[in-house]
């Protein structure tokens, strides 16, 4: 079904240090400063307003939204949204194809649960 997570599993900052520190052989340490530094990159380049792309998984974008007026779903009244920034995520076209199991996935099920 459209909109529905096929899984129930989340995967965490933690799983992701985990699995670099198996797959690579860094110390948890070293796994975990890598780790951190490439979230470090990516979230000070979003908050400057820059575009993230990364080649066969997707690219972040963050959107200025204008204010506008909308309606408080409790009393019906008018009121005014502020102007905000949002960030918005596309998926390549080989992630979408993986996604929908059109192309082979060439990696490991490092997290799925077992």
């Amino acid at each position: 079904m459209a909109g529905r997570n096929v899984s129930n599993s989340t995967v965490t900052k933690a799983d992701i240090v985990e699995r670099v520190y198996e797959k690579i052989g860094f110390s948890k340490k070293e796994a975990s400063d890598l780790v951190e530094l490439v979230f470090e990159a990516l979230r000070g380049t979003l908050v400057r307003g820059e575009k993230v792309k990364i080649s066969g998984f997707g690219k972040f974008e963050v959107k200025q939204k204008k204010s506008r007026i909308g309606r408080n779903p409790q009393t019906g009244d008018r009121i005014t949204i502020s102007a905000r920034r949002v960030l918005n995520f596309s998926p390549s076209q080989v992630l979408k194809a993986m996604l929908n199991g059109k192309t082979d996935f060439n990696g490991s099920d490092e997290f799925d649960d077992e």
